[in-house]
């Protein structure tokens, strides 16, 4: 999936294949011990090189990227598996991951864009949906989790990466418009935090006829920094309360260094794709939000590209000076907070493993430590494989038990506290259920929540059927039955996979809705009153 630029102007002209795997295992629960800060209340911002929630406590972001939604595919990866979506992000969260990165292009954001590659035994309730509608899903889940979201708009079309945040069929008022409208999309929803920009922007060309992204350059087609500076403060235009992720770029010239042209001059220092944030400090990027700016490097193992610190004779006692010279010294001078968007591994080479274990402990232990998203969950990244392997459950314990002693689960709603109403009756007849009320998340505007309804009577209930009022608010989605509304009466009907509901078995109606947050009342399973 990644594509690389090397060092000195190296230019990674194709990705390196995998060359295996490491051990697999079964996934653990996450320990007893780990820290449980969880992702905060309310949105977050920042502080020097902290990120705070909104009561002011230090959260930090320990995630994970689900790709495919930048693909052909303009949906979520694995969706095609023998695992239902949310059986998927459930095992994020129970690892440890407290956030969740999600990848798209502005291909998936077009009003006729189809999701493809969805299996309609184990996901039928995507069925139909459009990019958007599932990312809906997947963000309002995820919220029930007490995960964060971060939007990556990672390319400009599904075709692949471009060196510049724009192309000629996508141009930067189209980047503009299309976060725009997300962050309007979400606003007032405290799961989605914030947006990554763009994707690896990097050198193209060979200096000194640079024609990629540079950092402090001036030149408004292709200074990134300008660039973030303008797609950041028109974001914050309408979402005031996101994030602004910006990350670096591969050589701050834009231009790949020449080094067969004998002139020195020509040469500088470049990186990582995305990863060479070292003219920020001199050339930060200007918000008109204070408190906001949150940088995101890029940083890799041999499995992408073999640069030559990995070879270096002090490797890898080298390593924290360069990760200082390109994106450390902004979190170890307190001037912005860090969260690595990027880095992952096959661990097929011995240095990766190496190379991992280092970096993990450079970014800090516990709720100081520096951010991160690792590359990635799933299994069909070709130079970095994944968390989970090819049966998209298990766990690749080998990687994970690097990453686990610096997760933090994600703990709470992730915005205003849960509250939870229980009321319990008996039904006249055979017929008798329990309904349960989990208030999961509120903002202004619109609440997202889940009714568990258990069967309490002798008998099953097929098909099964409940109804409830919920007054002064309008279910605009619901997950795991069929929802419809008349007036405040709503009524949601048995999926066609599983129309029968056992005695004693449980349903969990989960929905967002807009309007104000109200319990619901009148719960009834069939012809049984249930409150």
């Amino acid at each position: 999936m990644k594509l690389r630029d090397g060092l000195a102007g190296a230019l990674v002209a194709a990705v390196v294949a995998a060359a295996g795997v490491a051990a697999i295992a079964t996934a653990g629960q996450v320990p007893a011990a780990a820290a449980a800060a969880g992702t905060g209340t309310g949105y977050l911002h920042t502080s020097g090189n902290k990120i705070l929630d909104s009561t002011g406590a230090t959260v930090r972001l320990t995630g994970i990227n689900w790709f495919g939604m930048e693909t052909d595919n303009r949906t979520f990866h694995g969706l095609w598996s023998s695992r239902t979506w949310r059986q998927q992000l459930d095992q994020m969260a129970q690892l440890g991951y407290n956030t969740l990165r999600v990848p798209f292009s502005d291909d998936a954001l077009k009003p006729d864009a189809k999701a493809t590659g969805v299996n309609d035994y184990t996901n039928p309730d995507l069925v139909g949906l459009s990019p958007l509608q599932i990312l809906d899903k997947v963000i309002g889940h995820a919220g029930q989790k007490g995960m964060r979201v971060i939007l990556d708009r990672h390319r400009p079309t599904s075709a692949g990466q471009t060196a510049l945040w724009y192309t000629a069929g996508v141009p930067e008022s189209t980047w503009i418009s299309n976060w725009k409208a997300l962050a309007q999309r979400y606003a007032g929803n405290t799961t989605v935090i914030g947006a990554d920009l763009h994707n690896e922007p990097h050198a193209e060309g060979t200096n000194p006829a640079a024609a990629g992204s540079c950092w402090g350059c001036g030149d408004t087609a292709r200074d990134w920094r300008l660039a973030a500076e303008r797609a950041g403060n028109a974001i914050l235009g309408v979402q005031p309360n996101w994030l602004i992720f910006v990350e670096g770029v591969s050589c701050p010239s834009g231009g790949l260094s020449n080094v067969w042209d004998g002139d020195p001059s020509n040469d500088e220092d470049c990186g990582w794709w995305g990863g060479n944030l070292s003219k920020a400090g001199q050339f930060p990027v200007r918000l008109t939000v204070a408190n906001r700016l949150v940088y995101s490097p890029h940083e890799y193992a041999t499995s992408v590209y073999d640069q030559p610190w990995f070879r270096a004779p002090d490797f890898p006692a080298n390593m924290p000076a360069i990760w200082d010279r390109y994106w450390g010294y902004l979190h170890k001078q307190n001037i912005a907070p860090i969260m690595m968007g990027e880095f992952g591994t096959t661990l097929a080479n011995p240095v990766d493993k190496v190379w991992l274990e280092n970096l993990m402990a450079y970014t800090g232990t516990g709720v100081n430590g520096m951010s991160f998203t690792y590359w990635s969950w799933n299994p069909n990244s070709g130079d970095t494989g994944g968390i989970v392997g090819d049966d998209w459950t298990t766990v690749n314990q080998a990687k994970q038990s690097i990453l686990q002693p610096y997760l933090i689960p994600p703990a709470g709603s992730g915005t205003d506290p849960t509250t939870t109403t229980t009321t319990t009756t008996t039904g006249g007849g055979t017929g008798g259920c329990k309904a349960v009320w989990k208030l999961d998340n509120s903002w202004q505007g619109g609440f997202q929540g889940s009714l568990t309804v258990t069967n309490t009577a002798t008998s099953a209930a097929n098909p099964w059927k409940v109804s409830f009022s919920l007054n002064g608010a309008t279910v605009s989605n619901g997950w795991n039955g069929t929802f419809s509304q008349s007036g405040s009466t709503v009524t949601v009907t048995a999926p066609s996979h599983s129309p029968s509901l056992a005695a004693g078995a449980s349903v969990s109606l989960g929905f967002t809705a807009t309007g104000t947050a109200s319990t619901p009342s009148s719960v009834m399973l069939d012809q049984a009153a249930c409150a």
